[in-house]
C-alpha cells in the first residue's frame, strides 16, 4: 500500500504537466481552426462589397492566370503571352480605361442552362467583346469587315440588311468565361464559355407548335408504324419470301432514318448529341431503304421476264446477293461522302448548315449521298415502264403470277411514296419554311401509307393476321404462298 502511494506521488506531477500541455495543445488547434474559419468567412465577405465596388471590373476567366488556352486545354505561358483584357463601352468604342479589373478563376456555372464553346477569330460568325462593366457580347451572324467593303451594295443587299444585321446577346457574370486561345489554325483568338439563354417557347406559335410538337409526334407514330410493318412480315412464316425479307429491310431501314431525323428536331441537347452523325445515320438508312426497293424492282421486272417463272418462297441465296449489292453499294458511297465532307468541302460551305450552333453534313456529302437515290428512282421507273408493259401483254394468268402482279402494285405504291418523301425531305434543306412544312406534312403521311400497302391493302395478309391473331388457326391452302408452304413439308 506504501509502495502505491510512493509511486503515486512520484507520477502525478508528470501527469499534470501532460494534462497541461495536452489542453495547450487542443486550445491551439482550436484557435488555428476558428482563425482559419473566421478568415474564409471574411474573406468572402470582403469579396461581395468588393464585387459592389463601382472602380472594380470582374472578368471571369477560363483558366488561371499565368495559363491560356492552348489547342483546346489550359496550358502555362510565358508572361508576355498573358491573357489582357480589351475592354469595349456600350457605344463601341475599344481600348476602353479601366481603374483597375480582377479575375475570376473558373469555368461558369450554367445550371440547368447548356454551356457552349465559342471561338472568335479572324473571319469568324461570332465576335466576342468585353463590355468595360464586365459583361460579355457574343455577336453571331457577322462578317469579315474587308470582305464587306469589297463587296457591292445592290438592291437585294438592301433589302435584307435588316435580316443580315449582326445579332448579340450580353451575358452576365458567372455565364461566361473568357480567354486567350492558340491553335495550329489560328495564331491569335479569342476563345468562351458560355451558358445559352434559353428561348422561352410559346404555344400559340404555330410555327413552334409543327416544328417541335407536331413533328416529333408524326415521327413517333411513324416509327410504330413502320415497326408493325416490320413484326407482320417477319412473324408470320408464309410472308418470309424474298419479298417479305426485301419489305421487312426496307421497313427497318425506314425506322432508323425516322430516329435520326427524330434527334436533329431536338436542337436545345446539342451536349448529347452529335448532329453530324445523325445526318450521316439518317442518310445511310435512306440511302440504304432506295437501294433495297430497287433491288425489289429488279427482282419483279427479271421474274417476268423469264420463261419459265417459278417462284420460291423462301430463296435465301438471293436474298443474300441483293444484300451484298443493297449494303456494298450504300457501305461505298457513304464512305465517299464522309470522306469527301471532311477532307474535300471548304469550310464556308460546311458552316452554311448549322443546327443548334452545330454543324451538319455539308452539301457536298448530301450530294453524294442523294445522286444515287436519285439515279435508283430513274431505274425503279425504267423497271416499272417495262414490267407493265410485259403485265399487258400476258393473256393468262396462274396463282404465282397473280402473286407477282400484287408484288408489282405494292413495289409501284412504294416507289410512288417514297419518291415524294424523299424529294420533299432534300426540299426542306433549302431553308424555306414553306418547304420544311410541306416536308413535315408528307413525312406524316408515309408511313401509314406504307402500312396501307403492304399491309391493309394485301388481302392475304389480312387475312393471315386474321387467322393467327383471333383465330390461332394454321395456314390454309387458299392463301397465295401457302399451298407452296406445305409443298415443302416443313415449318420455316
Amino acid at each position: 500500500m506504501m509502495l502505491v502511494f510512493t509511486l503515486g506521488a512520484q507520477i502525478l506531477p508528470y501527469l499534470a504537466k501532460c494534462s497541461c500541455l495536452l489542453l495547450a495543445l487542443l486550445s491551439a488547434l482550436l484557435a488555428v481552426a476558428v482563425s482559419a474559419h473566421v478568415g474564409n468567412n471574411s474573406s468572402i465577405q470582403a469579396a461581395v462589397p468588393v464585387a459592389h465596388d463601382p472602380n472594380l471590373v470582374l472578368v471571369n476567366k477560363c483558366c488561371e492566370k499565368f495559363e491560356i488556352h492552348v489547342n483546346n486545354t489550359c496550358q502555362q505561358v510565358n508572361q508576355t503571352d498573358y491573357f489582357e483584357p480589351m475592354f469595349t463601352s456600350y457605344s463601341g468604342d475599344q481600348n476602353r480605361p479601366v481603374a483597375h479589373f480582377k479575375f475570376v478563376i473558373g469555368l461558369p456555372n450554367c445550371g440547368n442552362k447548356q454551356m457552349w464553346p465559342v471561338l472568335d477569330y479572324v473571319g469568324s460568325y461570332d465576335k466576342l467583346v468585353l463590355l468595360d462593366d464586365g459583361k460579355l457580347r457574343h455577336y453571331t451572324n457577322t462578317e469579315d469587315e474587308a470582305d464587306e467593303q469589297r463587296g457591292v451594295q445592290t438592291d437585294y443587299d438592301e433589302d435584307l440588311a435588316e435580316a443580315q444585321k449582326p445579332r448579340f446577346y450580353d451575358y452576365e457574370q458567372g455565364q461566361y468565361c473568357l480567354d486567350k486561345a492558340i491553335s495550329p489554325e489560328h495564331k491569335h483568338s479569342l476563345f468562351a464559355h458560355i451558358c445559352l439563354a434559353r428561348k422561352e417557347n410559346n404555344w400559340n406559335d404555330s410555327n413552334f407548335l409543327l416544328r417541335k410538337i407536331l413533328n416529333p409526334l408524326f415521327h413517333g407514330i411513324s416509327l410504330i408504324i413502320l415497326l408493325i410493318i416490320a413484326i407482320i412480315y417477319f412473324i408470320l412464316p408464309t410472308l418470309r419470301d424474298l419479298v417479305g425479307n426485301i419489305v421487312t429491310t426496307i421497313a427497318m431501314c425506314l425506322m432508323v432514318s425516322q430516329a435520326a431525323d427524330l434527334v436533329c428536331i431536338f436542337t436545345d441537347f446539342t451536349n448529347h448529341v452529335s448532329f453530324i452523325v445523325a445526318d450521316i445515320i439518317l442518310c445511310f438508312s435512306l440511302l440504304a431503304a432506295f437501294f433495297w426497293l430497287n433491288s425489289f424492282g429488279y427482282y419483279i421486272w427479271k421474274t417476268f421476264r423469264s420463261r419459265n417463272v417459278f417462284l420460291r418462297v423462301t430463296d435465301g441465296r438471293k436474298y443474300c446477293y441483293y444484300s451484298f449489292y443493297a449494303w456494298g453499294c450504300t457501305a461505298t458511297m457513304a464512305v465517299l461522302a464522309v470522306f469527301a465532307h471532311f477532307f474535300l468541302d471548304a469550310d464556308s460551305y460546311k458552316k452554311e448548315n448549322m443546327r443548334g450552333e452545330q454543324q451538319t453534313i455539308g452539301w457536298l456529302g448530301i450530294c453524294i449521298f442523294f445522286a444515287p437515290i436519285a439515279c435508283t428512282i430513274i431505274v425503279n421507273i425504267f423497271f416499272y415502264v417495262t414490267t407493265r408493259k410485259l403485265i399487258n401483254r400476258r393473256t393468262v394468268y396462274g396463282r404465282i403470277a397473280h402473286k407477282l402482279k400484287a408484288n408489282f402494285i405494292m413495289f409501284s405504291l412504294m416507289l410512288l411514296v417514297m419518291s415524294f418523301s424523299w424529294l420533299f425531305l432534300t426540299m426542306s434543306w433549302l431553308a424555306l419554311d414553306g418547304l420544311l412544312y410541306a416536308h413535315i406534312i408528307v413525312n406524316a403521311f408515309q408511313a401509314p401509307l406504307l402500312l396501307y400497302i403492304c399491309v391493309l391493302r394485301q388481302r392475304h395478309v389480312t387475312y393471315l393476321l386474321k387467322k393467327s391473331c383471333c383465330y390461332n388457326e394454321p395456314p390454309s391452302a387458299n392463301d397465295w404462298g401457302d399451298e407452296m408452304h406445305y409443298m415443302n413439308g416443313n415449318e420455316y
